[in-house]
């Protein structure tokens, strides 16, 4: 018996949960995507990004800002994309390789010159303020 790609688990799913499972893996993934500026430029050569439903998606996607959903995202200027995204002037200005190659530098630069702020640490830091050197509240320069 041949099996049927329309009776494929993912098509006939009934678990809700696991539905959902897969609604978020994949617009994670492309959400994501978002912040490759190679892909951006891509979509926009093929006009994909004037397509109206595709803008729709765009808008829909920006729930991916709140912090139960962004908390998942890797890829941060991903969510920066987004935004411009919702712009039909962006979009129309990725169709240029000029463009392309700006959004690569700037993300490189970015990456390049990211640094760890003091007092951020991805260890069980101590509770001691006087250990870790980090200034109070009221005195950080950041504050």
């Amino acid at each position: 018996m041949a099996s049927d790609p329309a009776q494929s688990p993912q098509a006939t799913t009934e678990d809700p949960r696991a539905a959902n499972r897969d609604k978020f893996e994949l617009e994670l993934e492309f959400v994501q995507s978002l912040a490759n500026p190679y892909y951006l430029h891509s979509l926009a050569q093929q006009n994909i990004l004037d397509q109206p439903a595709f803008i729709n998606y765009l808008e829909y996607l920006v729930y991916w800002k709140e912090k139960d959903y962004a908390r998942f995202i890797h890829y941060p200027h991903a969510l920066h994309h987004l935004d411009l995204l919702q712009h039909a002037q962006f979009r129309s200005e990725m169709k240029k390789d000029e463009w392309r190659e700006y959004l690569n530098q700037k993300q490189y630069d970015h990456w390049r010159t990211w640094r760890d702020y003091p007092g951020i640490s991805t260890s069980v830091a101590p509770t001691d303020p006087q250990e870790t050197g980090v200034q109070s509240q009221q005195n950080a320069p950041f504050g």
